[in-house]
């Protein structure tokens, strides 16, 4: 086992991050060592990166970061079982308590102290992590290493579809970032109707019309009013997933959702968003926050779905070594890619 890894560090508290060499952590007591294969960049990784309010809030430095991630066992603390060295693994990302209300009922995606992998401790953009055995999600030999390494913001998208019931219904999603892309093609794959996806970005409106046969929207240029005419929808929407982050989105969609309809709220919307609650309340909105995934019934459900003949493979557009990391990070800031994947084997 080496002494020291290459690791990307968010080292300081200015935009960049840096490849670094630093020593190997150890495994302790119901821990293991993972020596990481593959691994994505999300949109939070883009945050850490720039240094904007929301990373200076949220990240202190010295910290590895990155939290998507595929990997093998390479050692084992005291007290793990049901592991072995070499058993392929991703894994939660969020690290909860165990002892609040919410972890004791079976809700620990809910747990009030959870702590993120690249966020509240180091993370997964390196040669090795340590994370509890707790978290780990063994992957199944039919899943490819590119597809384990996103299960994370995959997971995202299950969480949030699969909140309600989709067969026959008519799905609008605001935003086509990899989640939202995903997110259409789970929805198409359990059975809705229509699903319309709406964006400013046509370069991930044709990615998403490829992956989930959907009906994209650039709201720049079209009205959702004319696309319910098109399809012939007596009603609005039944179900809204809002992964947009857009106040604007936001608001259309409440527009366009029927009576009695479903949302849920992945997109970080800003504080200051204003809707018409108006319409909340005389419709009958049902509103769900979402945050993360259900631990582990998503990740089963993923799983399964997988197995079963989801394919999510067109989503992700570009694959890098780690030393060209700084083109990567230049990809995901364009807006013109899908998931961007690190390789460090």
């Amino acid at each position: 086992m080496p002494t020291s890894m290459k690791a990307l560090v968010k080292q300081r508290a200015e935009p960049g991050i840096w490849l670094e060499s630093v020593p190997v952590p150890t495994a302790s007591t119901n821990e293991v060592l993972v020596r990481i294969h593959k691994t994505g960049v999300c949109g939070t990784d883009l945050h850490i990166y720039n240094w904007d309010d929301w990373a200076q809030r949220n990240i202190e430095v010295p910290r590895i970061i990155g939290h998507e991630f595929v990997g093998e066992i390479a050692a084992i603390g005291p007290g793990v079982r049901g592991f072995e060295i070499g058993d392929v693994v991703t894994a939660e990302g969020h690290i909860t308590c165990g002892i609040c209300r919410n972890c004791r009922a079976g809700k620990r995606h809910l747990c009030h102290q959870a702590i993120g992998i690249g966020g509240g401790r180091d993370g997964a953009f390196a040669e090795y992590l340590v994370v509890p055995a707790s978290n780990l999600w063994k992957v199944h030999p039919d899943i490819p290493a590119e597809i384990a390494a996103i299960m994370d913001p995959f997971g995202n998208a299950a969480h949030t579809a699969l909140s309600f019931d989709l067969i026959g219904e008519d799905v609008l999603i605001t935003g086509a970032g990899p989640i939202g892309i995903m997110a259409a093609a789970i929805c198409r794959f359990a059975g809705a109707r229509h699903v319309v996806i709406t964006d400013v970005n046509d370069y991930r409106l044709e990615l998403a019309e490829k992956l989930a046969a959907c009906r994209s929207v650039n709201a720049s240029r079209e009205s959702l009013d004319d696309v319910v005419r098109e399809l012939k929808m007596s009603n609005g929407f039944d179900v809204g997933l809002e992964m947009s982050g857009n106040p604007q989105a936001f608001n259309d969609m409440i527009t366009h959702m029927y009576h009695g309809g479903h949302i849920g709220l992945l997109g970080f919307l800003p504080p200051a968003t204003e809707i018409s609650w108006d319409d909340v309340i005389f419709k009958g909105l049902h509103l769900k926050g979402v945050y993360g995934r259900e631990m582990f019934e998503t990740w089963y459900k993923m799983t399964q779905m997988l197995r079963s003949g989801l394919d999510i493979a067109g989503v992700i557009t570009h694959v890098y070594q780690v030393a060209d990391y700084h083109q990567a990070f230049e990809v995901v800031h364009s807006g013109q890619c899908g998931k961007v994947i690190l390789d460090w084997q």
